[in-house]
């Protein structure tokens, strides 16, 4: 696959990210605090899997894209993106694997509240970094 690909992966990516930040806030209004939390995480995995395209880079798990994200754009990155970044997104992934597969899990709203605005950021941030760097 060529470059071309991977640049309009990127731009879809993105899209859906902001697709998904919109369900989680319209989830966190509606009281769906734990729809909300994975809504919210899922626009973040989309971003970061934006951020691997223009690597060349595809990852087929959560994990995956984490550990990628890790190394190319923290560890060998250029002081765009901190631990504190990865941090969010791996508490993002726990937050809405509770949310998922935890029935007795009780999200709150403040929670709920933080995750999205989480993912706001990190999307934003994406998206700005990104700006130049695809047609």
């Amino acid at each position: 696959m060529d470059r071309e690909y991977y640049n309009a992966l990127t731009k879809v990516r993105l899209e859906r990210s902001e697709e998904l930040i919109e369900e989680s806030r319209d989830l966190l209004v509606k009281g769906a605090y734990k729809s909300a939390n994975n809504r919210s995480f899922y626009a973040i995995e989309k971003s970061v899997k934006a951020l691997l395209a223009t690597e060349q880079m595809d990852v087929t798990t959560h994990n995956g894209g984490l550990k990628q994200f890790n190394y190319l754009f923290i560890f060998k990155g250029d002081g765009t993106f901190t631990a504190s970044d990865y941090q969010i997104i791996a508490n993002a992934e726990q937050i809405r694997n509770a949310s998922d597969y935890d029935d007795f899990y009780i999200a709150s709203k403040a929670e709920a509240k933080q995750q999205v605005e989480n993912a706001e950021y990190l999307v934003k941030k994406i998206k700005k970094y990104l700006a130049d760097k695809i047609d």
